[in-house]
């Protein structure tokens, strides 16, 4: 499904960045996710950057707004399809990166385990979402020969 722009006269057409992009509405609910993630993650920096800290991840200061502000630009690369495969790459950086670092959860016991397992697999779909976007903006220059 293809992403529709005004024109000039005012109609519709199909951009040619978007002629073959996966669906806007997958995209969308996807980035929701994401966005979520994002604002969450700027709202609790402080926290995020002990936990970091706590997980012997280098320079948290820096580090943890530097990827929660890759993961919101990333989103908004897939969901507006723009610089898509630059946009998919960065989230699979982003969770092959954060997942196993913050989310050990086979070093846990409890509730903690529990809770770190739940977000490891969300995080582990949304890595396999985000490999579906890059296999896709790689499909998209594969085919416009």
């Amino acid at each position: 499904m293809g992403d529709e722009t005004a024109s000039a006269d005012g109609s519709y057409s199909e951009t040619d960045a978007g002629r073959d992009a996966p669906s806007l509405l997958g995209r969308s609910l996807y980035g929701g996710v994401l966005a979520y993630m994002a604002l969450d993650g700027f709202k609790s920096n402080d926290k995020r950057v002990a936990i970091a800290e706590e997980k012997g991840v280098p320079m948290p200061d820096l580090l943890v707004p530097f990827v929660t502000g890759m993961l919101f630009v990333a989103n908004l690369g897939i969901v507006l399809w723009r610089l898509p495969r630059a946009a998919a790459g960065a989230l699979v950086v982003f969770f092959l990166g954060t997942t196993p670092a913050i989310h050990d959860f086979w070093t846990m016991e409890g509730k903690e385990r529990q809770g770190n397992k739940i977000n490891f697999l969300k995080n582990l779909a949304l890595l396999g979402g985000a490999i579906v976007f890059l296999d896709a903006a790689s499909g998209d220059e594969a085919t416009d020969e």
